[in-house]
């Protein structure tokens, strides 16, 4: 089930909150000493609180698993996968996990994420390697790969995610998900921060199915008073657009990454090619096309202050927190290399690449006056293995992860909702997503697109059980 029939069935009195809970906690048990994903376990208060569920709330009853980034809740650890963040204890819940509470999620622990989420894998030194439940061998992708090898393993119906780079969207594509990542300011991220990398990161989920990605973000959906931005808003639930018809939409496919440097990959331009042969055969005008500017070789350099910036931002306020400052050693090399960038730069520098993504990003969004949507890769690369991206060499790592992201961090600078959708195999069987990025805003176009393309052709998952 996935999770919107799971909450029907507690509804209908098939089933209790607390058999959901202890079905989630034996798959957990029995999988996850294999996958490594689930790094904080909270068993016996997820039973006593499914027990004590009032009625009433979208999700009653049904299981989720938090990532360990961001998604704070009290009296819980937060250690956003590192080492030095442990023992830090946290006093409040975000905003989003109490719209979690409320809707009747029931929380059962929190998921592996590489160090600060600054990577497209989830290898942690402080917890280990999430493996891919399709191949062992392989990531679950970053940075929310515990949530989405949980998910895709059959722990959970549903996990918590974020994305600031394409963090939501790379392991929905590694584990064959639905990942969505929302508009700039559609999820509060208050109490704690107003915005994460500069307004780059937002939180969301991955799911098995597009109607639960609907539902759960109608439930952490809304501006607080004293957020930085506020999305658009909605024509109504987004719960509603799925079934919806999207009408004939002009829809650009890019293959090839247009910046030079990126390598071309064949399993990727065939995921994207056979995804635009579906759309045009639901009724859509499909084309190549894409905007200029996502070739634009300034845009590495503009992400990547802003995100070195952030991460020593991060780090300092790490030594506040715990009262002695964060070492250089206690942090993984790459991440060490990140800090020491951001702390050279100059505000100056800071603020010229903040005006520099300014522009790029007019001049990314004026491609949306022509077309509907534009349809990508959701990885830059091919699945990969363990091991790929190295913690003991800062510039392989950075030139790998950058390859990795070309899709999605450019949508992540423009703060526009863009999706991944599992359409696609390789040869060995292991999920590549496919990317749909709409205007600013436009989240109900996805969800719209989305559903129809699913009801086309239903998204296949293979659980480990």
């Amino acid at each position: 089930m996935d999770a919107t029939a799971q909450a029907r069935a507690v509804r209908d009195g098939e089933v209790s909150p607390r058999e959901l809970a202890e079905a989630a906690i034996a798959a957990i048990e029995s999988l996850d000493r294999e996958l490594n994903c689930v790094v904080h376990r909270r068993f016996e208060q997820a039973l006593a609180e499914a027990d004590a569920l009032p009625d009433g709330g979208p999700f009653r009853g049904v299981p989720i698993l938090l990532k360990d980034l961001g998604w704070e809740q009290a009296g819980e650890p937060h250690c956003a996968g590192s080492r030095v963040w442990q023992g830090i204890p946290v006093r409040y819940d975000s905003y989003g996990v109490t719209r979690l509470k409320e809707a009747g999620f029931v929380i059962l622990g929190r998921t592996n994420t590489p160090e600060f989420g600054t990577t497209i894998t989830t290898e942690p030194l402080a917890y280990g390697p999430t493996r891919n439940p399709y191949d062992l061998a392989c990531t679950a992708g970053g940075s929310s790969g515990g949530s989405a090898a949980a998910v895709a393993a059959g722990m959970v119906a549903l996990a918590t995610a974020s994305d600031g780079g394409g963090s939501i969207r790379i392991p929905a594509s590694a584990c064959g998900l639905v990942g969505l990542k929302p508009s700039r300011g559609r999820i509060s991220l208050g109490p704690s921060m107003g915005e994460a990398w500069n307004g780059f990161s937002t939180p969301g989920f991955v799911t098995r199915t597009v109607r639960d990605t609907a539902a759960a973000l109608d439930v952490i959906n809304g501006f607080v008073p004293g957020d930085p931005y506020d999305a658009p808003p909605l024509p109504g639930p987004l719960a509603a657009e799925a079934g919806r018809d999207p009408g004939r939409l002009r829809i650009g496919f890019v293959t090839d990454h247009p910046r030079q440097d990126v390598p071309r990959e064949p399993e990727l331009a065939q995921a994207v090619t056979r995804a635009a042969a579906l759309l045009e055969s639901l009724g859509h005008h499909v084309e190549p096309g894409h905007p200029e500017a996502l070739g634009d070789p300034g845009f590495p350099r503009a992400f990547g202050l802003v995100v070195a910036a952030n991460v020593a931002a991060t780090v300092e306020t790490v030594g506040m927190l715990r009262s002695r400052p964060v070492e250089p050693d206690e942090l993984e090399p790459r991440n060490a290399a990140l800090v020491d960038a951001g702390r050279r730069q100059s505000g100056v520098d800071y603020i010229l690449a903040a005006q520099w993504l300014d522009g790029f990003r007019r001049r990314m969004t004026a491609w949306w006056d022509q077309y509907d949507l534009l349809l990508a890769p959701s990885l830059g690369v091919a699945p990969f293995p363990l091991g790929w991206v190295p913690h003991d060499d800062p510039a392989l790592a950075q030139e790998r992860t950058g390859h990795a992201v070309a899709f999605t961090g450019p949508f992540n600078a423009t703060g526009q909702p863009a999706i991944s959708l599992p359409l696609h195999r390789t040869a060995a069987g292991l999920p590549v997503g496919v990317q749909l990025v709409a205007a600013q805003g436009r989240e109900d176009l996805l969800i719209r697109v989305a559903a129809q393309i699913e009801a086309a052709e239903p998204f296949q998952h293979s659980a480990m059980r």
